[in-house]
């Protein structure tokens, strides 16, 4: 088992010459990303905030990604009773890395910088809400608030990564695996709800400056097991990972640490199951694609190679104290991407 470098006093992001402070995994974002001391220039930071609401029927998701030279905006609807997806994505030039708050946890609100839709991401207070108005989605309008609950007591996936080749890179990320949603979406006349006691939401808000290119693995999913909240972040690809895995379970808001955990997949293939089993056999687990997503992006300087599923997990996992729980037909999904960017 790798050391897993728990960060408990906070400090900031950087020293003076943008080398980082400290390395490891928190379970809330106590680092202070002071971008005054970041290492290189804005060609090369990349920032995102990007948010996934999903129950058993549907979902919806919003992302921003400011990478300095271009912005990124886009959303997707998800029908899982018709197996679809649905969604657009936008550009915008040399924004400079300007867009998208320095904290996670203070209270913020990113307007996109679009006219071709209207959307935003609110945090306030304990709350995080985002809307959505597109009238011309699918020729019949999509329009919506969803409101999820972030609750302060609860653990999160905090990871603060470097770099072997360059003191300078790094990547900076906080996740929220569980919050409770609530909300409409309307797509044309028709009401979509969602509710906090089947509706949960993620957050993924990333910071970094890395290498042009890049491959990462990240798979999520939560739910009510047993009447009590369980979550999972898995995932590896970015960086020096000697000081710790970004691999968390989450059994009632509490983290519980596992190691190094392994996707097993195909050629890639987001059409049939993917395994994921970890060193210290704390984590096995099968997700069953229900929505299966390739999407390739190549504009020469940029290009992505993307395998994406929304699906259903099956199998085990392990808390620190030895118990097993057993997850059946939990809601979430795994991605495994290339980018050059």
């Amino acid at each position: 088992m790798a050391e897993q470098n728990e960060i408990t006093e906070p400090s900031n992001l950087f020293n003076n010459d943008g080398s980082l402070v400290q390395r490891g995994w928190a379970r809330k974002p106590i680092l202070r990303y002071n971008k005054e001391s970041i290492g290189k220039g804005w060609l090369r930071i990349k920032e995102w905030d990007h948010y996934s609401i999903l129950n058993k029927d549907f979902g919806f998701q919003l992302t921003i990604g400011d990478i300095g030279y271009l912005t990124q905006m886009s959303y997707v609807w998800l029908d899982f009773n018709e197996r679809r997806r649905d969604g657009k994505g936008l550009f915008k030039f040399f924004t400079k890395s300007k867009l998208l708050p320095l904290s996670s946890l203070e209270d913020s609100k990113i307007i996109f910088p679009t006219k071709k839709f209207k959307a935003s991401i609110k945090k306030e207070g304990t709350k995080r809400i985002l809307s959505i108005d597109d009238s011309k989605f699918q020729e019949r309008g999509l329009k919506g608030n969803i409101i999820l609950k972030d609750d302060p007591k609860m653990d999160n996936t905090v990871v603060i990564t470097g770099y072997k080749e360059d003191p300078r890179l790094f990547y900076y990320n906080h996740k929220i695996n569980y919050m409770p949603a609530k909300g409409s979406l309307y797509l044309g006349e028709k009401e979509f709800s969602f509710e906090p006691e089947n509706s949960f939401g993620l957050m993924d808000w990333g910071r970094g400056i890395w290498p042009y290119k890049t491959h990462w693995l990240w798979g999520s999913a939560c739910g009510i097991v047993n009447e009590v909240p369980v979550a999972f972040n898995i995932g590896y690809g970015f960086g020096d990972l000697s000081t710790h895995t970004e691999n968390i379970i989450f059994y009632d808001g509490r983290a519980h640490k596992i190691d190094e955990v392994i996707f097993h997949h195909e050629d890639r293939d987001p059409t049939k199951p993917w395994k994921f089993t970890s060193n210290d056999n704390r984590f096995n687990m099968v997700l069953t694609p229900l929505i299966p997503h390739r999407e390739k992006i190549n504009f020469g300087l940029i290009y992505m190679n993307s395998s994406l599923l929304h699906g259903l997990y099956n199998g085990d996992i392990v808390l620190d104290n030895g118990e097993k729980i057993y997850i059946e037909n939990m809601l979430g999904h795994a991605e495994d991407i290339y980018w050059r960017w």
